[in-house]
């Protein structure tokens, strides 16, 4: 076994050696199948490999670091913030303590996010981000005298994290949680809705009116990501089943929350995506681009009224505190991150991206075994008709230069903002590749 006394680099021979005997991958087996591809370094789109792969020891990153690197790696301006903030202090309890980058970030959020959205609560990861959104909804019934509204009310198809209530209302059948069905919170479940290539369904939204008035009595809130499920799919939905949602819950007294951890942050090439459908939740949970890929942090926003009515009841806090919420350093870069994107033109990136992507991919659709190849804002998605070898696809992808990360029956790509189109060209090409080896 490779010794790690000391400072000296590892070698990649060494590092796999550890890495193959110590680490656990996201959705691996312990030890893993294969072997990882080994980064050394990253700047703009590209990331370098210790070792060459498939031929190549640089790849495009058509993957955003799932999503969350939208200035791409090691921009100036993210670095001169983590710089500057790492300087005057990295992290301090958020426990009887503030600080400026927190309360910066906080009032930014605010200022961004659709009203009325006043309050913040900084949390770990998006999925404690949802963690924290149920507790508030499940505690403000509570708070009111109606601890049987308990239950929560979403649709199939979605995603919401891999932490215990977040898995509850994740895809029960086809999600990745299907090994906790008997032992998660039982939630109700609406049919998942019409992708967006379909026209607007009546049907669909009376299902929707039905089953929040049939469970009013028991729902704290409904939980959804709007315009676009993620992780658990892919799927783009139009915005009117949104809406619907918005107005059914307020005809019946029950929260919206909407989970823009994925979407949030211009991908959709709304700012948010609630702007789609023109509404505001209740609750509202972000993460992933809020530092830029940078460090692990995420948020929580919710309206006066549900922290006012969590703040009049029996126990009048939410308990709930992260040892590194409002990590001075992540608010730093998150600020840092938000003034860079609103400084630019991430509208005309994300529509150019978008554009690029149509026209790269318009062929992919006459490969054999594709279902559907759909794109929305900087977002491109091959379905198959099969499940993905993910091993063989990421090999193809390799081959052309490019890092994509295929699961189940997609092949997809979410591309920094700052890919330019050349580099759209070329991971256009890798998931065609992709798609034809898997």
């Amino acid at each position: 076994m490779p010794e790690t006394k000391g400072g000296g680099a590892l070698d990649p021979d060494a590092i796999l050696a550890l890495d193959r005997a110590h680490v656990w991958h996201p959705y691996g087996p312990m030890p893993g199948r294969t072997d990882p591809l080994v980064v050394e370094s990253a700047s703009g789109v590209r990331l370098r490999l210790a070792r060459p792969a498939e031929g190549r020891d640089e790849l495009v990153d058509g993957m955003s670091s799932w999503w969350s690197a939208i200035h791409g790696y090691n921009h100036p301006v993210l670095n001169e913030a983590a710089h500057g903030q790492l300087g005057r202090m990295s992290h301090v309890m958020f426990g009887g303590l503030t600080h400026e980058p927190a309360v910066r970030l906080a009032a930014r959020l605010v200022e961004i996010t659709p009203e009325p959205l006043r309050h913040v609560f900084l949390a770990d990861s998006g999925s404690v981000s949802v963690e924290v959104a149920v507790k508030m909804c499940l505690q403000y019934w509570r708070s009111l005298g109606r601890p049987a509204k308990s239950r929560l009310l979403t649709w199939r198809g979605g995603y919401h994290g891999d932490t215990w209530q977040p898995m509850s209302v994740c895809d029960p059948d086809g999600g990745m949680h299907g090994l906790w069905s008997g032992v998660l919170p039982r939630q109700i479940f609406a049919d998942a809705p019409p992708a967006d290539s379909e026209p607007y369904d009546e049907a669909y939204a009376d299902h929707l009116r039905a089953l929040v008035a049939r469970h009013a009595d028991e729902l704290a809130a409904v939980i959804v990501e709007p315009v676009v499920q993620g992780a658990g799919g892919m799927r783009f939905h139009s915005p009117d089943y949104v809406r619907v949602l918005r107005e059914v819950c307020d005809e019946y007294g029950v929260l919206l929350v909407l989970d823009e951890i994925a979407t949030g942050f211009g991908r959709t090439g709304a700012l948010f995506a609630a702007e789609h459908a023109g509404v505001s939740p209740d609750v509202m949970c972000v993460g992933k681009a809020l530092t830029g890929g940078y460090l692990t942090m995420a948020a929580t926003l919710c309206t006066s009224a549900v922290a006012q009515g969590i703040s009049r009841g029996e126990v009048p806090v939410l308990a709930h505190g992260p040892t590194f919420m409002g990590n001075p350093l992540a608010s730093a870069v998150a600020c840092a991150s938000i003034d860079l994107l609103l400084g630019q033109d991430w509208q005309g990136e994300v529509k150019r991206i978008g554009a690029g992507l149509r026209d790269g991919l318009a062929e992919t659709a006459s490969l054999p075994g594709v279902k559907d190849v759909r794109v929305l804002g900087a977002i491109g998605v091959v379905q198959l008709d099969r499940e993905v070898d993910m091993a063989s696809a990421t090999r193809a992808a390799v081959r052309e230069g490019v890092w994509l990360r295929p699961f189940r029956d997609l092949v997809y790509t979410m591309p920094p903002y700052v890919t330019d189109d050349d580099d759209i060209a070329r991971i256009c090409r890798a998931v065609a590749a992709a798609a034809r080896e898997a």
